[in-house]
Formats: C-alpha cells, sequence, structure tokens
C-alpha cells in the first residue's frame, strides 16, 4: 500500500505549486476614496463606486444673427481653456447654426482662469475670427444632481477690442461631475485636441443593449406531388433551409411515389424583430455535389408563431411550393406543397458566449421571466501601468478602453487618448435574476486613431457573483494577464469596485435550487454538437448588430468577451484541466494514505482511537450518520476562518501559462483550419498521438477493471466462477449465524491487524484472485 502514499504526496506538492504564483499576477486590494459628499448614498445606481472627478462643461447650443466674413459665413465655435482647445463641427453658409455639442474639461489640468469662446469661419486666416466671449472660472455655477440641468442663455459677441457686435451664442457652462447626464456624450477637451473631429464620437462611452435571440424551429413533416427525375427506390429527395448565412439540410428520404416524409426538426438562431426570411428548397440529390431544385418557398420569420413551453402546442400548416427559375420542369401543372411547422422557440436561452462564463440564462421570452434577485454595481475606476500599444513622438503610448459585459447590457467606456494610466471613473448597474453567473471585463487599446486593423485585447476580468458578499464592496487591482506567442505576460492593472445587493434574500436563496436552465432545454435537449454551431451562429449575430451601433462595437471585441476561442484545442488548456481532475480527486487519495498509516500503525496512538471509534460505531448504528454530518458542519465551521476575502481571478500556475512551450502557445494562436506548413502539422499530429496513446491505455484499464468485475458471475472462467460462487454460499451461511457487528469488527480489525501480524508484504489473496480473472482484452484486434 506505499503506491498511493507516494502519489499522495505528489498531488500535495502540485497543488501547493498551483496556488502561488508571481506577485505579478496576484490581485491585491486597494483603498480608493470611494463617493463622497454628493456622492455618498445607500440608494441604488448612486455614484457612490467611484472617485469623484470634477469637469468644467460647456454646451454649445446654436447661434442667431451671426455677421457676416468677408460676404459669406461658415461658422463653427472655438473653445480655449489655457492649453486645451475644443471646436465644433462647421455649417457652410448658415447665420442660425444649431450645433447642441458639450465639451468637458478636466478641472484638474486647468491652468487657466477664464473660458474664451470663440467664433470663427471655416476657411478664412486665423485674424479673422474675432467674433468671442469669455468667462471667469470662478463666477461659474456649480450643477449638483440631481439637480435639472442648466438652462442655456444667449450671450452677446464682441470683437478682439471688447466692442459688440452682432450675433449671439446660446451657451450653458457649468462645473459638474462624471454623475452630470451629459457626461457620456461629451467631447473632452484632452482628447479632442489629440485626434481629429471626425473620430470624436467613435471614443465616446456608450451602452449597448444586447439583439434578444430566439431559437426558430423548423419542423419538417413532409411533401407532396413532387416530381423527382427517379420515381424509383434510387431517387432521393431532401429539404433545405437558409437563414441568413445559417444552413441546415434535412436527410435524404427515398420514395417511388410523389410524396416524402421526412418528420425532423432544424433549429437556427434569429434575433428579434425577425426581419430574415426562411428560404426553403425541396431538392432533389442527382450524383456527388450535384442536386436539382424542385421548388422553393419563402416565409417571412415576422409571421410565425411564438410557443413559450415545450407541451404548447403549435398545428402544422402546408405551404405552396413554387418553381425555380434555374429549372426546367417538364410538368405543366405544378402543385407542390410542404407540411411545416415553423415556431419561435421561448422557452429556451440562446447561448451566445462560453457556457462555464455565461452571464444570463434568463429565456428568450420575456414572459417567462422572473423578478430580479439583486443589483450589480460596477465601477471602472482606472488602470495602471497598461502596456505600450503604439508609438507616438518615439514614445509608447495607448488609447485604452473597458468594456462590461453582464446579462442583456454591454457597456463601453470612453477612451482615453495617449495614457499608460487612463482614469475612467464611471459606474454601471446591472440587474441581477441568477447570481450563479459571471460579469466580464475587457480592456482594448482603440485601433481608430491610427486607422488600424483590430481593436487589439490588453487583459480581460471575469467575477462569478455567487462569490461576492452582499452589499460589501470590493475594491481590488485585477492584473491584466494576457497570453502572447511569446508567452504570458502581465499587460498592467486594472482597479475596479463592485458590489452586489440582493433585493430579496428569499428569492436569492430559493434560487439554488431552480434548474440552471430554462424548462426548455430538459424538456426537449439538444445534443452538445448542435449547440456548440448555434452559439457560433448567436456570437456572429450579436457581432452584427453592434456593429451597426454608433460608435460600432467591433467584431473581434465581441469575439474576446463570448470567449469563441475556448473551445479549441489546447496543449496548455488540456494539461491544466488534467491536472484540476487530479487536485480534485486528491482528498481520495489522502484518504487512502490516511488509512495505510493507521493499518501500518505509524502512530500507535491514532490507530487504537480509530479501533475505539470504529467499535462504538457498530455497537451503536444509529450515531454514524449523524457522526459524519456533524463532522462536516465542524470541517466547514473551521474552514470559514480561512475563507477567501477576495474574488477569484486567474491563476497563471493553474493555467500553465508560465511553464507552456513554444511551440505550443503557437498551435494555441494557430487559426481554424490551420494555416502551418505540413511539417509543422505533421509534428503536432505525431505529438496528439502520443497522448492520445497514453489516455487511450488508462481508458482501456478502467475497462479492464470493469469487464473482470462482470467476469465473476459470466463462468468466463470456470473455475474462478466456481470458487466465487463457493465462497458466496460459505458467506451466506457465515453472515446468516453470526452476528452482523461480529463479523464488521473482525473484518475491520483484520484489516489494521499490527505489522508484527502480517506475514507478508505482498498482495492480498483477493487482489491475486481479481487480476486473473479474464477480460475482453483478448478480443481486440
Amino acid at each position: 500500500m506505499g503506491a498511493p502514499s507516494e502519489q499522495a504526496r505528489y498531488v500535495r506538492s502540485f497543488s501547493a505549486a498551483s496556488a502561488s504564483q508571481s506577485t505579478d499576477f496576484m490581485l491585491r486590494e486597494t483603498a480608493p476614496r470611494l463617493g463622497g459628499g454628493m456622492f455618498a448614498s445607500n440608494k441604488p445606481g448612486a455614484y457612490d463606486l467611484v472617485e469623484k472627478m470634477s469637469y468644467l462643461y460647456v454646451r454649445v447650443v446654436k447661434a442667431r444673427e451671426l455677421p457676416g466674413f468677408s460676404g459669406s459665413i461658415n461658422p463653427y465655435v472655438e473653445l480655449r481653456l489655457g492649453n486645451f482647445k475644443g471646436t465644433t463641427r462647421h455649417f457652410e453658409k448658415n447665420h442660425h447654426p444649431e450645433w447642441n455639442e458639450v465639451f468637458a474639461f478636466t478641472r484638474e489640468q486647468i491652468q487657466a482662469s477664464h473660458l474664451e469662446v470663440w467664433l470663427g469661419s471655416k476657411g478664412l486666416a486665423q485674424d479673422e475670427r474675432v467674433a468671442y466671449s469669455r468667462f471667469d472660472l470662478a463666477e461659474i455655477p456649480t450643477r449638483v444632481p440631481p439637480d435639472s440641468p442648466l438652462a442655456p442663455q444667449w450671450y452677446r459677441l464682441a470683437d478682439k477690442e471688447g466692442k459688440r457686435i452682432a450675433g449671439e451664442l446660446m451657451l450653458a457652462v457649468w462645473h459638474g461631475t462624471q454623475a452630470d447626464e451629459c457626461f457620456p456624450s461629451a467631447i473632452h477637451a484632452e482628447d479632442a485636441y489629440s485626434v481629429d473631429a471626425s473620430i470624436n464620437t467613435l471614443i465616446k462611452g456608450k451602452v449597448y443593449p444586447s439583439p434578444r435571440l430566439w431559437y426558430t424551429r423548423v419542423h419538417v413533416l413532409n411533401a407532396q406531388d413532387i416530381y423527382a427525375t427517379n420515381r424509383s427506390p434510387h431517387g432521393q429527395v431532401f429539404v433545405k433551409a437558409r437563414v441568413g448565412n445559417q444552413l441546415l439540410k434535412t436527410k435524404v428520404c427515398r420514395s417511388t411515389t410523389l410524396n416524402y416524409e421526412w418528420n425532423e426538426h432544424l433549429v437556427f438562431v434569429c434575433a428579434e424583430p425577425f426581419e430574415e426570411v426562411l428560404e426553403l428548397s425541396v431538392e432533389e440529390h442527382i450524383e456527388v455535389n450535384k442536386h436539382k431544385v424542385i421548388g422553393i418557398c419563402h416565409l417571412p420569420l415576422r409571421e410565425c408563431a411564438r410557443r413559450n413551453a415545450h407541451d404548447q402546442r403549435i398545428p402544422a400548416s402546408w405551404y405552396d411550393l413554387k418553381r425555380s427559375a434555374s429549372e426546367e420542369i417538364k410538368e405543366e401543372k405544378f402543385s407542390a406543397k410542404i407540411n411545416l411547422c415553423v415556431t419561435h422557440e421561448g422557452g429556451y436561452h440562446v447561448m451566445a458566449e462560453s457556457t462555464h462564463h455565461s452571464s444570463d440564462f434568463r429565456p428568450s421570452s420575456k414572459d417567462l421571466w422572473r423578478p430580479p434577485i439583486g443589483l450589480l454595481e460596477l465601477g471602472v475606476l482606472r488602470a495602471e501601468g497598461l502596456a505600450p500599444m503604439r508609438s507616438k513622438d518615439n514614445k509608447g503610448t495607448c488609447d485604452a478602453y473597458c468594456v462590461a459585459k453582464y446579462g442583456d447590457k454591454w457597456c463601453r467606456t470612453r477612451t482615453i487618448i495617449n495614457k499608460l494610466s487612463p482614469r475612467f471613473n464611471e459606474q454601471y448597474t446591472w440587474d441581477v435574476h441568477d447570481h450563479s453567473t459571471v460579469i466580464t471585463i475587457c480592456v482594448f487599446h482603440n485601433c481608430l486613431i491610427e486607422k488600424g486593423a483590430k481593436d487589439l485585447l490588453i487583459g480581460k476580468v471575469r467575477i462569478r457573483l455567487s462569490t461576492l458578499e452582499t452589499e460589501r464592496i470590493y475594491t481590488h487591482a485585477y492584473p491584466l494577464i494576457s497570453l502572447h506567442h511569446s508567452g504570458v505576460k502581465k499587460m498592467g492593472d486594472l482597479h475596479l469596485a463592485i458590489r452586489f445587493s440582493a433585493t430579496s434574500w428569499s428569492n436569492l436563496l430559493y434560487n439554488y435550487g431552480r434548474p440552471h436552465l430554462p424548462i426548455g432545454h430538459y424538456a426537449q435537449p439538444m445534443n452538445v454538437v448542435h449547440q456548440e454551431y448555434l452559439r457560433e451562429r448567436a456570437m456572429e449575430i450579436v457581432a452584427h448588430r453592434m456593429s451597426r451601433m454608433e460608435p460600432p462595437l467591433r467584431r473581434e471585441v465581441v469575439e474576446e468577451m463570448c470567449d469563441m476561442r475556448s473551445h479549441l484545442w489546447s496543449m496548455r488548456r488540456s494539461r491544466a484541466n488534467f491536472y484540476r481532475l487530479i487536485t480534485v480527486l486528491s482528498g481520495c487519495f489522502r484518504m487512502v494514505t490516511w488509512m495505510n498509516d493507521i493499518c501500518m500503525w505509524k502512530n500507535p496512538v491514532t490507530t487504537s482511537l480509530i479501533h475505539i471509534l470504529f467499535a462504538m460505531l457498530v455497537a451503536f448504528p444509529n450515531l454514524i450518520l449523524p457522526t459524519c454530518f456533524l463532522y462536516m458542519f465542524l470541517i466547514c465551521l473551521w474552514k470559514y476562518r480561512y475563507r477567501p476575502q477576495y474574488p477569484a481571478h486567474m491563476n497563471t500556475k493553474i493555467s500553465f501559462a508560465e511553464t507552456i512551450h513554444e511551440d505550443e502557445l503557437a498551435e494555441e494562436f494557430d487559426t481554424f483550419p490551420t494555416s502551418q506548413s505540413p511539417e509543422i502539422v505533421r509534428m503536432r499530429y505525431d505529438r496528439l498521438r502520443s497522448l492520445a496513446g497514453r489516455i487511450q491505455t488508462i481508458v482501456g484499464d478502467f475497462a479492464m477493471h470493469g469487464e473482470r468485475i462482470q467476469a465473476v458471475v459470466t463462468w468466463r472462467d470456470p473455475r474462478a466462477t466456481a470458487m466465487f460462487l463457493c465462497w458466496c454460499l460459505c458467506m451466506a451461511i457465515i453472515t446468516y449465524v453470526a452476528p452482523f457487528q461480529i463479523l464488521l469488527l473482525s473484518h475491520a480489525f483484520y484489516i489494521m491487524r499490527h505489522p508484527r501480524l502480517r506475514y507478508t508484504s505482498m498482495p492480498s489473496p483477493v487482489i491475486n484472485y481479481f487480476r486473473r480473472l479474464p477480460s475482453k482484452t483478448d478480443c481486440l484486434i
């Protein structure tokens, strides 16, 4: 019994190595100055999870009765505050323009005492911009939400000499904070000064509603009056269905008549408001890669019925098939029909993200939603020490923004230009319907500043809500860990403040006993392969919808947030999952090691106490279950002192990110299908075969042990079965005559006998008997 002890020691050493990692990759608790003053509030949605940032806001509304510049005017407004400058868009030949634009200046960066508002005309020289208005910063009022917005007023314009001229500007100037409702849409002067005016709309913070996705089930029943080319048993007809870029086919049906029957379900992913059209075509398989279209049918999805329960009956309908314009049909009369039942399934949740990191499990139909059980509040404070992503003036810099995804709402902060330690201080809230969900926060580099191809991922943070204590504010600096072709690298730190509040404790506790997914997944489940296919299609729909918003959320951002590469093969992930399994089984290994020490009397006192305890439990069997439950209660109570004080974060040791080989990294970042040379693919294939061979051997050993257990009673080995038969008869007589407690005590004391009473260290006769039993290994080719 020495082998289990060695294996347990190996598991303990692995667990200790996995738990420890470099301090650069560990979570750090921070103490930011959250709230304070007007932000301090216990009401949900109050700005108490961010640091207060003061801004000077200038709203440029419109102008009237502007004077002409050299006979014509193309007006625009320019704001000047020290070294900062903000410019509105210009209008062509308009004496009454309306801009309605808001500019924000960070007060801590202001080094001037006056704000100048200049009026200019596009295409004119600088010295002709003579219309302006001036404000003393000390006289500007302060607005504190939830006060109503400051009313704009008309201001007279003056020339450089201070003389009043014709024309007026409607402005509103006030001091505020990021709690102001115009903060997300404001043009920040320090950013506008660094980028072109056309990019200002692409760097603003926005909230993106996620499209509500549905599963559309097409139940193809049968068709009639289908004129195929071969009216023989060799005629092959199938149905092809297309929704957007999703294409599915039924199985091939053979029939000697004009009627065909499939009775097959095709499931697609669609999004409200169901603008797509279901395109059906009945085709005949002529030969390989050659099909003939018999008839087609178009069905708008918005006309299809919605079903909220799996037992809700929706009657099927007959639809006329039309001739295909590209096919010639000999029959003059064409009256083919197809019987379909097309429904939008509201009892499912459409997965557009990884199942393990899902942020929502609600069904598609809003009628089936339960009330929220809590409120999630996130404060994105700042990032520190970001890795340079581009070069400017021979210095590395970064244009960073954050994207947070939870439930049906995606939140994007504004892009901070040319800063490696940007300050966001933006707060968002979500309703929580299931606390066993994950919120994902990613930091990206905005490629639009330098007209790049893709937004680059800087780092990712995931937080599971069930690991958070209610009503507690967690403030930590999360390391932004990224895996590159050169290995794992820390890209900076992201400072977050997060709080999960429970609105109903009864619903929160009751949620533990409810099914994880809607009832449709259990009443009418789908196979895993098809679910993965539908998840990719759902992600494509979400990415398409997000790219049509302004500013667009690019496809690569959606893919990273949905973790679309999680299902691809990775040697690193496979090794990590294998050792995770070993760590889970380490408790069993430790128990075997402890039992081995008891049997070998390595600690006589402990072994004697185990003898006494076992005798008491046998004498009083009604104490067995209470003792076990009390023991578990005391263990949990003892471990409460060592409970985690912070959310779980990515561990480079457990992920095997620090010891990964370069070729394994290249394989993980490879495209699908592969783009590597045949020699590299052959090398990786041979390595995979070697690994699969070891797994094959382990699976075969487990199967062999199970077949040996079955061989005891199948008379595959007649002598072994006869011996087992005699042993069963003897044990039946002994257990009938002797009391059960005596038998149990005798067997336990025999196993735990002193080493002096053990005559040999060889395997026991029972193990030798089991190893000699036959298995089906001999039957394999």
